[in-house]
């Protein structure tokens, strides 16, 4: 199965296929010979066209699949099923399958398409020039807004850039969401966004150093521990109500122990770590009294 590229050019108003028939000689030069050809492009490619490149190439022509844009990702398995991919795959394989049942599928499409409302979340992070930085959760975002029958439109705002005074930007969000990372750049950015979310009742979701950042607003503004931070940043903070992991209980029972000093390489807690949930709370609502889920830091509560 070979994936190549099919341009349109503009100036001659036409697909040209010649970069698809070069990259085929190319392989066949070294002993490979497709048996399937997926054509990218930006619009579908003509059946006239998919002949001529199944003739230069010499891939049967219902092996040259065009694959163009589409609007959303989910909508792939239908064309290419639609072509007949799958039981391409199938029958060189050797595979006895029942046909396929693309409901689900349509089920998700029709969802992404046809949505009841709109959610506007507003990102706080510090690497929002990268537009994959946060990819798993943007991603993760939009699976919860399908499951909800709404749209999630995501803007992101610099953490390095929030202050108090340009705090008011985060009002027009329906809610607010700190992700992870690593280094006190943007941090005070952070604790604002977590800070403003509290204040005017926004909901909140704080992952991994977002809830760190939030667990040291609260100290800070509610409890009144003046200069509470985590050991990450200020080691010698008067409140390290974030610290490093000094102690653990590894997979085989024995009981791990570093410090600040230590390598830190390869030294994050990984897996599964049980936490009691306050009665009365939205997370008790979700979870029930005890939720346990899988950890990857070397900073935690300092309890």
């Amino acid at each position: 199965m070979h994936l190549t590229y099919v341009p349109w050019i503009a100036a001659a108003g036409e697909l040209k296929t010649k970069p698809t028939q070069h990259t085929v000689q190319k392989l066949r030069e070294i002993g490979i010979q497709p048996d399937v050809l997926l054509c990218r492009a930006d619009r579908p490619v003509p059946d006239d066209e998919r002949d001529k490149i199944s003739l230069f190439t010499n891939v049967l022509p219902h092996g040259v699949i065009s694959m163009w844009d589409v609007d959303t990702i989910y909508k792939v398995p239908r064309l290419l099923h639609e072509q007949g991919l799958d039981e391409l795959i199938c029958m060189k394989l050797q595979l006895l399958t029942r046909p396929a049942d693309l409901k689900r599928w349509d089920t998700l499409v029709h969802e992404v398409e046809h949505p009841l409302a709109t959610v506007k979340i507003g990102m706080c992070g510090k690497y929002t020039d990268l537009s994959d930085s946060y990819k798993s959760l943007n991603e993760a975002l939009r699976h919860a807004g399908i499951q909800n029958h709404a749209r999630v439109d995501i803007d992101y705002v610099d953490a390095e850039t929030l202050t108090p005074e340009t705090a008011t930007q985060l009002s027009s969000f329906d809610a607010i969401l700190v992700p992870g990372g690593f280094g006190k750049r943007g941090i005070e950015g952070k604790i604002v966004a977590a800070q403003y979310a509290r204040e005017h009742g926004i909901p909140y979701l704080g992952i991994c150093l977002g809830m760190q950042v939030a667990t040291i607003e609260y100290a800070r503004h509610v409890a009144g521990l003046e200069g509470a931070n985590s050991t990450e940043f200020d080691a010698h903070c008067a409140h390290p109500v974030i610290a490093l992991i000094e102690e653990w209980q590894d997979s085989d029972g024995s009981i791990q122990k570093r410090s600040a000093s230590s390598d830190l390489g390869g030294t994050m807690r990984l897996g599964a770590q049980s936490s009691d949930v306050k009665p009365g709370t939205l997370a008790h609502r979700i979870y029930g009294p005890v939720v346990t889920e899988r950890h990857r830091h070397r900073y935690e509560a300092n309890v």
